[in-house]
């Protein structure tokens, strides 16, 4: 049965509020992401695009370097051939993936961590025809070469100053730009395909919902090869006339915010949770003056942190998106008046919910997975996120939990852990947290909170704040509906595991 349906084709003059004419006007649709960075090239030649602790690239420089590489690999490649790329966060890592796009491959994005035998697998899956690799890296490659000796493996080649004027290749906006890895609906690693309508779609959003736009610093915080890292900390960055520094490693960030002066930070919240824990542990503001806005997502945003944020003077936004969806589906303005929600959906997509589900279609989607016969959408085109939604009167969407996450209780019952985790988490002591189910001795099935504190918030509770701590949360269990309380409290003594995107890496929800 569906509960909600909602059509946001034409929710852009919606955003259109939240920034001025001027901006506005200079957001460009483009036709592809090769038309994209050819314009970004040309209009921001002399701006700096990418820096790092050594050196500084201007766009015109970077585009430089990229059209060299594109024609090394245009001599040897042809168009929509799938060129993968194992680079970390770097120049060359953004160098390889413009100059295999404008040359007309199809960029594969593999996890620089990534196994030798996984590499080997995706490479083989996924009919890969090249093999951009840092130097470093190409130990990791070793299982390639043996098995698959007719895939070329190479770093990238010396810039060569007399190709710049490679032709730039013009694709169909509908084939396939950029394949990038997700545990999709069922936790199994897959490709998800992505499509040059809906990548400029995905970098455009990310420019919604903020006032500055344009001429900004970011600071690269987040893997570049996430979904979240690539498109909303790189491309939006590229698109924007914006300036990207890469450190050389993410412990330096404390350095790098006082180096750098970044002015928008990308982030998961317990990353923001830990520079706000920096802050508040040194005594001192170690954003400076400079960062106004974090563009914060890829799990629940706490009330708390937009809160706290909001009083050392930085706006902090929290949005919502997929692998899927070529990064973002939401973004919320509004942050201080809808603290729970993950915002407006963006422009030229439709979303329903269906027996809670929230279900998507439209040009920001993927094209198909590869490495896979899994399919999630449905006879009529509707992609199946996996997500449980709701959305209010005025439009903001709330994500309550996922699908495949819901404990059915003896009772027949439903609970989703994540609706009940965001109560507790209203406490401004609780960092994090995770609700599950296991069995009692008595073979009865009880609800179990593990919580880990905030300890800068500890001090103010006075002596035995532990106990403090307990009293509280029993007193939120005691307000909810028999079914939904906990039997079981537990504190920790260490931070929940994380997996590389910074999720919490959950319990079975049975035990």
């Amino acid at each position: 049965m569906v509960k909600t349906m909602k059509t946001y084709y034409d929710n852009a003059e919606r955003f259109r509020t939240y920034t001025d004419e001027q901006t506005w006007e200079k957001l460009i649709d483009d036709r592809d992401l090769c038309a994209l960075w050819t314009r970004c090239a040309r209009e921001y030649a002399s701006f700096p695009a990418v820096t790092s602790q050594d050196s500084t690239l201007t766009y015109a420089q970077l585009d430089l370097r990229v059209s060299s590489l594109r024609t090394f690999l245009s001599r040897r490649l042809r168009p929509h051939d799938r060129v993968a790329i194992l680079y970390p966060n770097s120049p060359e890592f953004v160098c390889a993936l413009l100059g295999v796009v404008t040359a007309g491959g199809t960029a594969v994005i593999l996890p620089p961590q990534m196994p030798g035998e996984s590499i080997f697998e995706h490479c083989r899956d996924l009919q890969v025809h090249f093999i951009l690799c840092k130097e470093g890296l190409q130990e990791a490659c070793a299982t390639v070469r043996e098995r698959l000796p007719e895939i070329p493996i190479a770093d990238l080649p010396p810039v060569d100053t007399e190709a710049a004027d490679s032709p730039v290749f013009s694709p169909d906006p509908e084939l396939p730009c950029l394949i990038m890895f997700t545990g999709g609906t069922t936790g199994k690693r897959k490709g998800a395909i992505l499509s040059h309508r809906a990548v400029v779609r995905g970098i455009m959003n990310g420019c919604l919902g903020i006032r500055e736009v344009f001429g900004q610093k970011y600071l690269l915080v987040l893997p570049l090869s996430h979904v979240f890292g690539l498109i909303r900390n790189l491309l939006t960055c590229l698109y924007s006339g914006s300036c990207l520094y890469i450190p050389d490693s993410p412990q330096s960030i404390v350095h790098d915010l006082a180096a750098f002066h970044p002015t928008i930070l990308v982030l998961v919240p317990a990353l923001a949770e830990m520079l706000l824990q920096l802050t508040e542990k040194l005594k001192r503001p170690i954003f400076g003056d400079s960062v106004k806005t974090i563009i914060c997502g890829a799990a629940p945003v706490p009330q708390y942190l937009i809160q706290r944020y909001h009083c050392l003077g930085i706006d902090l936004f929290p949005g919502y998106g997929l692998t899927e969806s070529a990064n973002l589906v939401s973004g919320n303005p509004e942050p201080l008046i809808k603290p729970g929600s993950v915002g407006i959906p963006y422009p030229e997509q439709e979303l329903k919910i269906v027996d809670g589900e929230l279900w998507l279609r439209g040009r920001n989607m993927l094209t198909e997975y590869t490495g896979t016969e899994e399919t999630a959408w449905t006879e009529d085109g509707w992609f199946r996120t996996g997500d449980l939604a709701t959305l209010d009167e005025d439009g903001f969407l709330y994500i309550t939990g996922r699908l495949k996450e819901v404990v059915v209780l003896p009772s027949g019952e439903k609970l989703s852990p994540a609706q009940l985790e965001a109560r507790f988490l209203s406490l401004p002591f609780i960092q994090d947290c995770e609700v599950y189910a296991e069995k009692a001795e008595t073979g009865k099935l009880i609800l179990v909170l593990e919580v880990f504190l905030r300890t800068t918030e500890l001090n103010k509770l006075g002596d035995d704040p532990e106990s403090r701590v307990l009293d509280a949360l029993w007193e939120i269990n005691a307000k909810q509906p028999l079914f939904e309380q906990v039997t079981r409290i537990v504190i920790r003594d260490q931070d929940f595991p994380r997996s590389p995107s910074m999720k919490i890496v959950r319990h079975p929800l049975c035990r």
